[in-house]
């Protein structure tokens, strides 16, 4: 596949939040020619994939509901970067050629790194690993013992979906319960775990050492018997990046500056999960990848118009989570994503969840009808100013220097050779 048109070639690679909400973002723009390369045909929404393994959701949205009609989407995947040619070589064989390139690949499910997780636990990071769990949970009797490995958000939530169904359900934390939660916040969550009849198992003895096909054996000598066990501990990212020589951090996201720019490559930003501006990454969420999709659509669009592009400012809200479809729990954070001693529980919070799941798909939607509607993103100068001092005292404390892109690089080195003659 050529493109061999007069108009600049944008191309985005992965259909998630970010990756939609980038592309939708920059068709506003005249004589941009914006394609989407996506390996699934369908929109995944991701927060709701417990949704999907407890049976009460599909997780999935047409990309016509969400994805401007402007973009050209490719059922494909890319194997690798040729960054110094500018193309994309595809898993069909097929090449694509782009001008400008957002990398939005997103996260997926870690390398458990225990023996037998691999062979006998289920991740649910992506959506096949979700389908795929879902008919082994209806083969499995009703009373049949379920380990549910990790006590952060998408272990929380998939523990209690499924035990509200009446599934004997114990949740292996591997240390303290909702570790980003403040303790009056984790209090409750406990407190809905324990009404529903989940176990939960937390300590440094809770840590899993191994998994069979029958149990979860951990750290401190016990067994627990699984007849299904759920892994959710960790995200890992695509190693396309790195497998293309471009320069990532140690979990293999794309090294760039603040705003979003390849270290390596000006004509490259990246967004959402597989981003990493000035190597401190926001927590991989859906709450950064829109604003983060929608800053790197704007820095390719201020290039394209001889312009500075902004830089990170953006700042969290909280954390929400589903405890079933009737319960949840809404921990309230400052904007460094710090949590505070402030929530809210219960049905209201529940209700809170769903407005936000449906939210994020209209956001989406409401981008691609009138892209450049998204305003969520724009600078928050407190948050800026954060983001700068911590970067400088990380800068004083190691002795390394920001990353730089590399017209940066460039312009430093130029611009005191120009002084002199």
């Amino acid at each position: 596949m050529n493109e061999n048109t007069a108009r600049t070639q944008v191309v985005v690679i992965g259909g998630g939040y970010a990756g939609v909400m980038a592309a939708n973002r920059m068709t506003r723009r005249a004589g941009l020619a914006v394609t989407l390369i996506n390996p699934r045909p369908a929109f995944v929404e991701r927060i709701r994939l417990h949704q999907l393994v407890g049976g009460n959701h599909a997780a999935v949205v047409d990309f016509r509901e969400v994805l401007s009609d402007a973009v050209r989407l490719v059922v494909d995947t890319v194997d690798r970067i040729d960054a110094p040619r500018r193309t994309l070589t595809l898993a069909s064989g097929d090449t694509v050629a782009y001008d400008h390139l957002v990398y939005a690949v997103g996260s997926g499910s870690a390398d458990p790194g225990v023996p037998g997780a691999a062979e006998h636990a289920y991740p649910i990071a992506a959506l096949e690993e979700a389908e795929r769990l879902r008919p082994v949970l209806e083969e499995a009797p009703a009373e049949a013992p379920v380990t549910v490995v990790g006590a952060g958000p998408t272990g929380i939530e998939t523990a209690s979906e499924l035990a509200e169904q009446g599934r004997r359900v114990t949740l292996v934390c591997g240390g303290v319960l909702g570790p980003y939660l403040h303790p009056r916040g984790r209090r409750s969550v406990a407190g809905r775990l324990a009404e529903l009849g989940v176990t939960v198992v937390e300590g440094d003895g809770a840590k899993v050492t191994a998994v069979t096909r029958d149990a979860v054996e951990l750290a401190d000598g016990r067994r627990l018997p699984s007849a299904v066990t759920v892994w959710t501990v960790g995200f890992g990212v695509p190693d396309l990046a790195a497998r293309s020589g471009l320069t990532t951090d140690a979990l293999g996201r794309l090294l760039t500056d603040e705003t979003l720019t390849s270290v390596d490559d000006d004509r490259i930003v990246a967004a959402g999960d597989s981003a990493a501006p000035s190597g401190m990454p926001l927590r991989m969420s859906c709450q950064a990848a829109g604003p983060l999709g929608a800053l790197a659509a704007d820095t390719v669009l201020s290039r394209l118009d001889g312009m500075a592009p902004e830089t990170v400012g953006f700042g969290f809200a909280g954390q929400c989570l589903s405890l079933g479809r009737r319960y949840g729990l809404f921990q309230v954070a400052a904007k460094d994503d710090t949590p505070k001693s402030y929530y809210l529980g219960g049905a209201p919070a529940a209700k809170l969840k769903e407005f936000i799941c449906r939210a994020t798909v209209k956001q989406l939607a409401d981008e691609a009808r009138k892209p450049g509607a998204y305003r969520e993103h724009k600078k928050s100068k407190s948050e800026g100013k954060r983001r700068r001092q911590e970067l400088a005292r990380r800068a004083e404390r190691t002795g390394a220097a920001l990353p730089e892109t590399e017209n940066q690089t460039r312009n430093r080195t130029e611009a005191p050779a120009a002084a002199r003659s």
